[in-house]
């Protein structure tokens, strides 16, 4: 998994150069990861390419994260200080409830939530995507729309 990340971090950091070359950019670049995909991909390649770009990009000031085995990435989440809201199935079907709170240990940050729900690996509830534009509000200082 860490190859996967390692090829999607030029592209992520491209796509952050061109948010802040854009007009009407705001002058301190604030910028929020948004690691859950609600498609096809499930929650883990969120998070696997997205823990590895925050723990190393200034220009990310807040994330959600979906869960991943901690083995995979809880070096990284050591290093991520930002705000962070993690999501989490109860009934997650590929990673355990033990390694989903395990990864949700490591990060480091002082402002962290944890949301669990009931449901599969894939089953974010509607509830969940609100709850994440919420934060990024609260976080990044003005308004976004809901990614779904």
């Amino acid at each position: 998994m860490a190859g996967r990340a390692q090829l999607a971090e030029p592209e992520c950091r491209a796509t952050l150069d061109a948010l802040h070359e854009r007009p009407g950019a705001g002058a301190d670049g604030a910028v929020g990861f948004w690691g859950i995909n609600m498609g096809t991909w499930g929650f883990n390649m969120g998070t696997v390419t997205g823990v590895p770009l925050v723990a190393i990009e200034p220009r990310i000031k807040a994330a959600v994260f979906g869960r991943l085995r901690p083995d995979a990435l809880a070096e990284r989440a050591k290093r991520i200080t930002i705000p962070i809201e993690s999501d989490m199935r109860w009934d997650d079907e590929h990673i355990s409830r033990e390694e989903g709170l395990a990864l949700f240990d490591a990060f480091a940050s002082k402002e962290k939530s944890l949301h669990v729900n009931s449901g599969q690996h894939k089953e974010l509830p509607r509830f969940g995507a609100d709850s994440a534009v919420r934060f990024f509000t609260r976080c990044l200082g003005s308004e976004v729309t809901s990614p779904a």
